[in-house]
């Protein structure tokens, strides 16, 4: 658990990350609107992996 918790942090950060930079410079609503669904999804899921664990439920 630990480990998906550690890659979790880095991976999403490392995502907000060029995503962010995207923004930037793109600057479309569209775009950001798109952006903030990935990333809620991505924490959704990122979540649900930890709480329940790689095959947990629903898997």
């Amino acid at each position: 658990m630990m480990r998906d918790f550690i890659t979790g942090i880095i991976g999403i950060a490392m995502v907000v990350t060029f995503l962010g930079i995207m923004v930037w410079w793109v600057k479309a609503l569209p775009l950001i609107v798109i952006i903030v669904c990935v990333l809620s999804l991505l924490i959704y899921d990122w979540i649900k992996t930890l709480r329940y664990g790689v095959s947990g439920p629903g898997r």
